[in-house]
């Protein structure tokens, strides 16, 4: 991720710089676009003509993509995020190629190949080591650009509602009797929150796009349900230090893709509940109107910037309530469960087949608890991190209760939200994995059979409740734990 994660600025398709990495111009070149959103650079010698301090040191190339941009920026009219000019950025960010020097590529007919049978191989193998059924109707491999456009509308989904908020404050913050005679310019501010809000997801998307290497990586269903999906060119990337077999690379990591699909698939409601999580906390996060206010109050047309600049600093802050971190706590469990149950499964299922099962463990482990793309991509864009900061003790568990009660013994806590290890649990998982729980399935079919006889419904869940309760009280002690 780049020191400047949300990148406003059109990412140039071509660098200007010469050998000695400067620009033409003389100015030290970044390879992330212009330092400010619409590369309006200031020009020495304009004097108090404002078109020569703000194009004067453009060439008409830069000039041609900033008009171009502007436009968009004050023609939109749609929600808060400019989900157009996002996907034209990330796909051109992605175009540009990874810090690496890794370019994308059209996926070959070969690597296709190569991931449908890394896939099949490994729903065979994850056969042998959970109940749940496959959940992966079909295998795809993914360039770059294509991991983007088959991701955007679950990142909409995500970052809407943030956004949203962003562009009420921008009105709130107007001085009321101001604000009736504002419209256009509200209009023209929404506008351009928009289009910011664009950018910033954009590149940031883009600049995750090189890092991915499935639709998974985040522990969110990014792609398309039932579809497990494999970018061939980054699982190079990230085999090239490791000193494993190609194939091993590919295997391991389609098992932990397949691993995922099967969790998505067939546990109803896991999506909408880690998605509610996510939404939960955004809920909590208010904007700094002081700092926007001041920059709204000082906004000149002609430098945008900014506001782009109060925008890096950081205007998003959780509420410091006991509800936004029980908020927290709940997602990071969760997200901790999910990554735990994925790499108990896939080192069962790779471990009597692949040498490099352990070191390929680790490596997938630190890389996902240590704050990569993932984290640092939601940090940007809504003020949330996704480390399953518990990996470890998530994944310990889960292969106790393999031990204690079989696959299917297991497998079944996933039947119901309320059945699930709390964060108090993964400081005690020998205490949960003996402990007596009631059967949720059985519960329901209880339930249904009362209303069927039209007696009064018992009240059966009354035990459960009390261990939600429980479960908050042990989330919000374990929301610290590393």
């Amino acid at each position: 991720m780049s020191d400047t994660p949300f990148g406003f600025g059109l990412p140039p398709e071509e660098p200007e710089n010469g050998d000695d990495g400067k620009k033409k111009d003389g100015s030290q070149g970044g390879g992330q676009g212009p330092a400010n959103p619409f590369g309006f650079g200031g020009a020495a010698g304009g004097g108090d003509n404002p078109f020569a301090a703000m194009f004067g040191s453009m060439n008409p190339g830069d000039l041609g993509a900033a008009f171009q941009q502007l436009g968009q920026m004050l023609s939109y009219e749609g929600g808060p995020v400019n989900w157009d000019m996002a996907k034209d950025i990330a796909r051109q960010t992605v175009a540009q190629g990874t810090a690496d020097g890794s370019k994308d590529a059209s996926v070959t007919s070969g690597e296709r190949a190569a991931v449908e049978e890394a896939v099949r191989l490994a729903d065979l193998w994850l056969d042998g080591v959970t109940s749940l059924p496959s959940g992966a109707g079909t295998a795809v491999a993914w360039s770059r650009a294509e991991w983007v456009e088959a991701t955007l509308p679950v990142w909409k989904d995500l970052v809407d509602p943030v956004a949203e908020r962003v562009g009420a404050a921008m009105g709130d913050v107007l001085p009321e009797e101001m604000q009736a005679m504002a419209g256009p310019l509200l209009g023209m501010m929404r506008q351009m929150g928009g289009a910011m809000f664009g950018q910033q997801i954009g590149q940031a998307v883009g600049v995750l796009a090189g890092e991915v290497v499935g639709s998974t990586d985040i522990g969110l269903p990014l792609g398309p349900a039932g579809k497990a999906a494999l970018l061939p060119v980054n699982i190079a990337s990230l085999g090239s230090g490791l000193g494993v077999p190609q194939d091993e690379v590919r295997l391991y990591l389609a098992l932990r893709e397949a691993a995922h699909q099967r969790l998505f698939a067939h546990v109803p409601w896991l999506r909408s509940h880690l998605f509610g999580a996510v939404e939960g906390y955004a809920r909590g996060i208010k904007v700094d109107t002081s700092k926007l206010e001041d920059v709204v109050g000082q906004l000149d047309p002609s430098h945008p910037e900014q506001l782009q600049d109060a925008l890096q600093q950081g205007m998003f802050q959780p509420e410091d309530t006991p509800e936004q971190k029980a908020a927290l706590a709940r997602l990071e469990t969760a997200l901790a469960l999910v990554e735990g149950w994925v790499d108990a499964v896939v080192h069962a299922a790779a471990s009597p087949h692949l040498p490099s099962a352990d070191a390929l463990r680790e490596t997938l482990r630190r890389r996902r608890a240590s704050g990569g793309p993932a984290e640092q991509t939601f940090a940007t864009l809504i003020g949330l991190e996704l480390r399953p900061r518990r990996l470890r003790d998530a994944s310990r568990l889960w292969a106790s209760l393999t031990d204690a009660r079989g696959l299917e013994g297991r497998d079944a806590l996933w039947e119901h939200p309320d059945m699930l290890p709390t964060a108090a649990d993964l400081d005690d998982p020998d205490g949960f994995v003996h402990r007596e729980h009631l059967d949720f399935s059985e519960l329901d079919k209880m339930l249904g059979e009362a209303a069927g006889s039209g007696s009064a419904k018992p009240d059966l869940k009354k035990d459960a409740a009390g261990d939600e309760a429980k479960g908050e009280k042990g989330e919000e002690k374990g929301e610290d734990d590393k």
